[in-house]
């Protein structure tokens, strides 16, 4: 009898903790499976979405990323990186059109500083064409400095040149021209071309 009964109290004993560890087991499960859910590609694009909106970039510029992903059939995993990527650069465009006292919610300029920035334009120098560029041209200037440092120029020379053209609708356009054409020659468009930005007013 007493044998039966010290059989009993150990196994009395242990299933509280038998029933936490399972308990614990469960939960560390819950919460992998949770951490995983937020690491897919379609949680991740939300999620840029959802910063975009914080910091007023309008969603357009990420969905267009995604659409083109998409039509291309890249990997979810990569149209979610490319998205979180383009996300970093549109906040330092519209970081640097502030600074600049320009407007940051027009698309056109916000997009191609972007653009500019991930040439490797420098901001001070983003800056600087941004506000000596007449407002109708101001894009158009931006798309041409970041195409001229994709060229191999560096960024003051590639505003020095803008600067010298952007005053007059006809020296802006030729200037596109130039360096569109020696773009084509490496097999590359020009950002006006990438975005769909042609008119030169």
């Amino acid at each position: 009898m007493k044998s039966t009964l010290f059989l009993i109290v150990p196994a009395l004993v242990l299933a509280p903790a038998i029933a936490n560890a399972q308990s614990a087991s469960a939960s560390a499960t819950s919460t992998t499976q949770a951490q995983a859910q937020a690491q897919t590609p379609q949680a991740r694009i939300d999620a840029a979405l959802q910063a975009a909106a914080r910091a007023n970039i309008p969603a357009s510029l990420l969905e267009s990323k995604v659409a083109e992903g998409q039509a291309k059939g890249v990997a979810a995993e990569r149209i979610a990186a490319a998205v979180e990527a383009r996300l970093n650069m549109l906040v330092r465009a519209s970081q640097t059109l502030q600074r600049a006292n320009v407007d940051a919610s027009n698309e056109s300029q916000l997009a191609v500083t972007a653009d500019a920035l991930q040439a490797g334009v420098s901001q001070n120098a983003l800056i600087e064409i941004t506000r000596s560029a007449p407002a109708e041209r101001r894009v158009v200037a931006t798309a041409i400095v970041a195409d001229l440092v994709r060229l191999g120029q560096s960024s003051d020379a590639a505003v020095a040149r803008v600067s010298g053209a952007v005053g007059s609708a006809s020296a802006l356009a030729n200037l596109h021209a130039e360096v569109a054409s020696q773009l084509r020659l490496g097999g590359l468009n020009s950002t006006l071309d990438a975005t769909g930005i042609v008119r030169i007013r």
